[in-house]
């Protein structure tokens, strides 16, 4: 299996991806035959050096230092990095019988994609942003030279949560890169990044990929039964994570099922707040039940590294309140991300239900994503007009941006409800 298999509607990024990474495998080839000649050469004391190889892709080449992947969230933009990253690595025999590197069975290929590879730094956060000293430490990392594998390759998940200090000292390291070194970068848009970085970045958009593909790789790859597959695709417009989690998670079936519910619950005042605070109340369980496992791990394996005594009624040593109260404060800016996450997916659910209102009033040919919920859909079609609908969406979109601009997350769910009652 090709490590591109699992990048789902996505052959034009995949060809482009192959294609660098052919040029990528001849420049380092390239350079390891020249650096065995020149060493050859001062052993048998030749009188000229070989000329040196150089590492910096020439101009006609595919091949780059840097390159941005953008697209809407669920494309797959982490996953083609990875298996970009994967492709550089590959030490597979075919490639000098003409092979594309990324075979996906070689032993480069296999520990860069489980993340296992020494030369392959993968980064995401489960924090609200990326600060400057995250940063400074990737950078020093970028600057050493491939241990083992043919390109130092440096994974960033999460680009458009760098800070602006962050993305200043990320843009000399992408300015000046060091030789065999490359940035792959992943952001939902152009704009989420820095002007000064995207412009010394190759791009490549993504593409909300096929709802019957993304089931399809559901069941080829998950074993998901093909009927829920489809309809979990469907549900999600081809969000691949978030298919993968309703297929495989039925509390989070559950909790979609309990959203689509709230644009019939909002009828009076009454109803426009107890459903905010339920929205609320889900969401905060959501991220209790995601964090508690993690959290009670972190702090053991921290009471243990500062030497306290076994059990959690250990004593810690003297001076060591501060690590404990730094991962305390960062555990909790977790929870906060992990909320406004499961939030932001329940608030795209709702959009989507408003989506099928708007395509029923409008008699649009368009398949409907949550026909589970179709007498729900009818209901609120038939008792409104599209104009009420639109100003719904405009309601969703406005309390997902205030969540966005740190707004109190209930202030801000509560003024979207009324909204939605008042249509």
């Amino acid at each position: 299996m090709a490590v591109w298999d699992d990048l789902v509607g996505q052959d034009r990024v995949a060809s482009q991806l192959t294609a660098a990474a052919r040029d990528a495998d001849a420049l380092v080839t390239a350079a390891v035959s020249a650096a065995s000649a020149a060493s050859e050469g001062r052993s048998a004391g030749a009188g000229s050096e070989p000329p040196a190889s150089s590492e910096v892709p020439p101009a006609a080449s595919k091949m780059t230092h840097a390159w941005l992947f953008t697209g809407p969230p669920g494309s797959g933009r982490a996953a083609a990095a990875r298996a970009f990253a994967a492709a550089l690595q590959c030490v597979s025999p075919d490639r000098a019988l003409g092979g594309a590197p990324g075979c996906g069975f070689c032993d480069g290929c296999h520990t860069a994609l489980i993340g296992t590879h020494a030369d392959v730094e993968v980064v995401r956060t489960d924090q609200l942003s990326i600060g400057v000293k995250e940063t400074r430490d990737l950078v020093r990392r970028a600057q050493l030279s491939p241990a083992g594998g043919r390109w130092q390759v440096i994974v960033l998940e999460d680009a458009d949560r760098l800070t602006e200090g962050a993305g200043n000292v990320l843009l000399k390291a992408v300015e000046e890169p060091a030789p065999r070194t490359v940035w792959l970068l992943c952001a939902p848009s152009l704009e989420d990044v820095l002007p000064t970085i995207r412009s010394r970045c190759r791009l490549l958009t993504l593409r909300t990929p096929p709802v019957d593909a993304v089931a399809d790789l559901l069941v080829r790859r998950d074993g998901i039964e093909p009927g829920l597959a489809a309809s979990v695709a469907r549900a999600t417009q081809g969000h691949i994570d978030r298919a993968h989690r309703l297929a495989t998670d039925e509390r989070a079936r559950a909790r979609r099922a309990s959203v689509l519910k709230l644009p019939l619950r909002v009828d009076d005042v009454g109803g426009c707040l107890k459903a905010a605070q339920e929205l609320i109340d889900a969401a905060s369980e959501d991220a209790k039940q995601v964090a508690e496992e993690t959290d009670a791990r972190e702090t053991e394996e921290l009471r243990a590294a500062l030497g306290a005594a076994a059990g959690t009624g250990g004593r810690l040593p003297r001076g060591t309140a501060g690590a404990m109260k730094e991962l305390q404060d960062r555990q909790k800016r977790r929870a906060t991300r992990t909320q406004r996450d499961s939030l932001d997916l329940a608030l795209t659910d709702l959009a989507g239900f408003y989506r099928d209102v708007l395509a029923l009033q409008f008699g649009s040919r368009t398949a409907l994503a949550n026909t589970d919920v179709q007498d729900a859909l009818e209901r609120i079609a038939a008792g409104s007009k599209p104009e009420r609908t639109l100003r719904r969406i405009e309601a969703v979109r406005a309390c997902r941006e205030a969540l966005d601009r740190n707004v109190a997350p209930l202030l801000a769910v509560e003024a979207m409800t009324m909204a939605l009652r008042a249509g």
